[in-house]
């Protein structure tokens, strides 16, 4: 596959040639397997998480983290890629899975971590549906930095009052949402803004998971029947009144707790959003898995969102974030990172202080679960950018679903031919 350049802005570029301008050529591993490990991430918000983190890692891998979070994507995005002809290429850093990752892996940019995957496979510490999200060539680069499972969050008080139970079937899912749509209540919640992919995703890994993965690779056409008839689906379920105005201001954790929705399709980190809008774990809400839509499949399809922790091939500190990007994938490391985050842990056997969290990383880690790579992540940055785009206009104009898929088949067609 020919690598895909992303664009740069001329502001971010010249930032990045700031930064690295008095840089030289590529530096030799000092090998170092403790001290300070130099760590860039494009999540500034999250750098109290991290330094949190230190007293972990000081004590169980000897190794402390020199933080310095970016909050602007495109200065960070051109200052990692600068780095790479630089001897300031980092020791560690956060990028994302996908396409973009990818890039990095065919120019030889990535150190392996192999080793590393087979050592936390083999105890247990990862399901195997994980690496392949980080294998290329029968290989792997980077490690998990977190990991978020892709389910139903529902008010609990609702469907008590509905006398509802979590479903276990497409069918009692679509018997549910046409009970609360009879009693007045709006089933789904939906937005026509970023956030527009995930009943697409839901659908169509629902109902085959290779027509799924066959959109990512350019086998698949958006115009193709099968995916025209789930779209029809979704049609379906629009035009029965199933989703909330996708237009509304209102922030999805409030909706939740009013009750203008009883339902919302989101991350496993909705939980920090929900607990902040005065809502309790357990309590008020609750979550579930959701059902595939085809009865037949072995497994339950599950969307995972996972975002890396990478260490450049080239970097001066390369043994040493190699160290610490084993101890990261330990029962010891997630636990830590859980309590920082307050979210859930790759690893089944790591402690997660909030119950629900803990429950829901153990079950899909489990027998009859698959994971597949979210949608956001899974599809070329081009062709994501229409598809967000269009699946935002269907769901404000939900109508004939063809001349949307058209439309992203069409930036399809033109981003697969200039691979090839």
């Amino acid at each position: 596959m020919r690598s895909r350049k992303i664009p740069l802005t001329i502001a971010a570029a010249a930032a990045a040639s700031l930064v690295l301008a008095s840089c030289g050529g590529g530096a030799d591993d000092d090998g170092a397997t403790t001290g300070t490990l130099d760590f860039y991430t494009n999540k500034a918000a999250w750098e109290p998480d991290f330094d949190e983190l230190n007293t972990t890692s000081e004590s169980g891998a000897d190794i402390t983290l020199n933080t310095t979070g970016y909050s602007d994507a495109d200065q960070y995005d051109a200052f990692i890629k600068q780095s790479f002809r630089t001897d300031k290429s980092p020791g560690l850093f956060t990028w994302q899975t996908g396409p973009s990752l990818t890039e990095l892996v065919d120019e030889g940019l990535i150190a392996q971590t192999t080793d590393i995957w087979t050592k936390a496979v083999d105890e247990g510490w990862v399901s195997e549906d994980l690496r392949d999200s980080y294998t290329f060539d029968g290989e792997q680069y980077c490690v998990p930095m977190n990991i978020a499972y892709w389910v139903m969050y529902y008010n609990k008080n609702v469907f008590e009052e509905q006398g509802l139970e979590e479903p276990t079937t497409w069918a009692e899912l679509d018997a549910i949402a046409s009970q609360l749509s009879d009693a007045g209540i709006t089933p789904y919640y939906q937005t026509s803004t970023l956030f527009t992919f995930q009943w697409f995703q839901q659908l169509v890994a629902g109902t085959d998971p290779e027509l799924y993965n066959g959109l990512a690779t350019g086998e698949v056409k958006y115009t193709d029947p099968e995916i025209v008839d789930i779209m029809n689906t979704w049609l379906d379920q629009e035009e029965a009144g199933w989703f909330s105005d996708a237009g509304s201001t209102v922030d999805p954790a409030v909706g939740l707790k009013q009750g203008d929705f009883a339902m919302i399709n989101f991350g496993s980190f909705f939980n920090g959003s929900l607990d902040g809008a005065g809502m309790v774990s357990g309590e008020d809400y609750d979550m579930f898995v959701i059902p595939a839509v085809n009865g037949d499949l072995e497994n339950t399809p599950v969307a995972v969102e996972s975002g890396p922790l990478c260490v450049a091939e080239n970097s001066a500190q390369k043994t040493l974030g190699l160290t610490y990007s084993e101890w990261w994938m330990s029962p010891e490391a997630q636990t830590a990172w859980s309590s920082a985050r307050g979210d859930v842990a790759f690893n089944p056997q790591a402690t997660v202080a909030d119950p629900m969290l803990e429950e829901l990383g153990t079950t899909v880690s489990g027998d009859g679960y698959e994971l597949y790579d979210r949608y956001y992540e899974a599809t070329p940055t081009p062709i994501l950018t229409v598809a967000l785009e269009q699946f935002g206009a269907f769901i404000a104009n939900p109508s004939d679903p063809l001349p949307y898929l058209e439309a992203i088949q069409a930036e399809a067609d033109d981003y697969w031919a200039d691979q090839g």
